[in-house]
């Protein structure tokens, strides 16, 4: 197992807002736990993404607008150097994903901000840039035929559904609370692909759910698989009303790890104090 990590990605929101659930220590005792867990894992620094592979999503202004202190949305504020925090968020799993295609390996982005609310010309949801989105252009760029997104986090991927939306040989597949921000995803549309979990469903409504929608996805028989690995449907999380235990995590990547699909994993939600745990159990699963 890969991991894509750049210390920085710490460096901001703690002491400017401290009452947002997406916070520094989401990944920083992620970081703790992981490396004293698995020393025989590997730990990459990430580059810093190109602008112009930011640009296969995002408009110039949104970029323009990544760079302007004024706060996107109540949920969204701008940080300082937030634009470069992106980036690497970016550039992380880009990384991730040439690590897989060239050197057969598993491998996970463990950055901040997350990515999949962003939309071409908007930031929202705790989401700057599209990292997901931006690394499957780039894959297509690198030769990458057909290209599947599984969205498992509890919010639906608005961002990523926007940008793949009736796009030849992509599929994005979300599982997701329904009612819950963003209000989206309530319905399936071309290569879009919705599953929507009532608040408090059965932790085994939800799972079945999951398992349809893998299934599904590997009917489209991929090429590469690129996972919006979400961990905010546990039961213990602040934001959401979902009932998934540590187990459920690590079953889904015991799925990930019974396919020869190459398939890249990239952090986005996940607020519980117990997210180094549900991320250990999800990588240690996969990883066998």
């Amino acid at each position: 197992m890969i991991i894509f990590h750049d210390p920085q990605c710490a460096d901001y929101g703690s002491s400017t807002r401290p009452d947002r659930p997406e916070q520094p220590a989401r990944v920083s005792t992620t970081v703790a736990r992981l490396r004293a867990a698995h020393l025989d894992w590997q730990w990459r620094l990430p580059p810093l993404a190109d602008e112009a592979v930011l640009r296969l999503v995002h408009s110039p202004q949104h970029l323009e607008r990544l760079q302007f202190a004024h706060d996107f949305d109540e949920d969204t504020p701008y940080f300082e150097g937030i634009y470069q925090h992106a980036r690497r968020s970016v550039g992380a799993a880009i990384a991730a994903m040439e690590a897989t295609l060239d050197e057969k390996q598993k491998t996970f982005a463990l950055m901040r901000p997350p990515g999949h609310h962003a939309l071409p010309s908007q930031a929202m949801g705790f989401c700057y840039l599209n990292q997901v989105a931006i690394t499957a252009f780039v894959a297509r760029q690198r030769g990458i035929g057909r290209i599947a997104v599984w969205d498992f986090d509890a919010h639906h991927g608005n961002g990523t559904e926007d940008i793949l939306h009736d796009r030849e040989d992509y599929l994005f597949v979300s599982i997701h609370q329904d009612p819950a921000y963003p209000h989206t995803g309530k319905m399936s549309s071309g290569n879009c692909r919705n599953y929507c979990i009532t608040p408090h469903a059965p932790r085994e409504e939800h799972m079945a759910a999951l398992r349809r929608s893998w299934n599904e996805l590997l009917a489209f028989k991929p090429e590469l698989i690129l996972v919006s690995a979400g961990f905010d449907a546990y039961v213990n999380d602040p934001i959401t009303e979902m009932s998934l235990e540590v187990a459920d995590f690590a079953e889904l990547g015991r799925w990930l790890a019974a396919t020869s699909i190459p398939t890249v994993s990239v952090l986005e939600g996940g607020y519980s104090a117990d997210l180094p745990e549900l991320i250990d159990s999800f990588l240690t699963a996969w990883a066998l």
